[in-house]
């Protein structure tokens, strides 16, 4: 990844972290920690190739680990960006709260609420990593997105069946684009949320 240099260490401290924690709350199965940057860090970083003009507030939901809403927080830092990670266990919180702290990341911040009860964001970014299936997951997004918003959502390899499920309760434009770390996987780009 062609990042600063300051960036780049930041992730490299994120990653740190998350071994610290690991052990205590099950942040990311132990099996890819090894992989940490490449499986992790690069899968996430990849959707901001796929955001145009990333300003105004990007919200992510089930933020767990902080994938992707962390890489955002730390990759767009020097942006005018906030990013709300929404995350309803509390021991996940704590831990994302701390590595907003350790970092410095000043445009980052967490919510421990269910997203169902969360007050409606108006978000101009939505994110999501291995939350739901699509159909699910829309009923959380369209709470939370500005009508103009766009949601951006990494998919593994059974999007393609979420994607025609949702399509019998939802309204969206889609572009998909293959995931540079899984083949099989793909980050769906979705604007236009609407029920049918």
């Amino acid at each position: 990844m062609n990042v600063s240099r300051e960036t780049s260490e930041r992730l490299e401290r994120y990653q740190l972290i998350v071994e610290k924690w690991n052990g205590k709350i099950n942040l990311i199965s132990p099996n890819t920690m090894q992989q940490f940057s490449s499986r992790h860090i690069a899968d996430c970083a990849q959707i901001l190739d796929h955001a145009e003009d990333v300003s105004g507030h990007w919200l992510d939901l089930g933020s767990g680990a902080g994938l992707p809403g962390l890489v955002v927080a730390i990759m767009k830092a020097a942006e005018n960006l906030k990013v709300t990670l929404v995350e309803s266990d509390l021991r996940k919180s704590a831990f994302l709260r701390s590595v907003i702290r350790d970092l410095s990341l000043s445009n980052a911040m967490v919510v421990s609420e269910r997203i169902e009860s969360l007050v409606p964001q108006n978000a101009d970014y939505v994110s999501a990593r291995a939350l739901a299936p699509l159909p699910e997951l829309l009923s959380m997004i369209v709470r939370h997105i500005h009508p103009g918003g766009t949601a951006l959502l990494l998919k593994g390899r059974q999007w393609r069946a979420e994607c025609e499920n949702a399509k019998r309760d939802w309204q969206f434009d889609l572009q998909s684009f293959q995931s540079k770390t899984d083949p099989e996987a793909a980050i769906l780009k979705i604007r236009g949320l609407s029920h049918v």
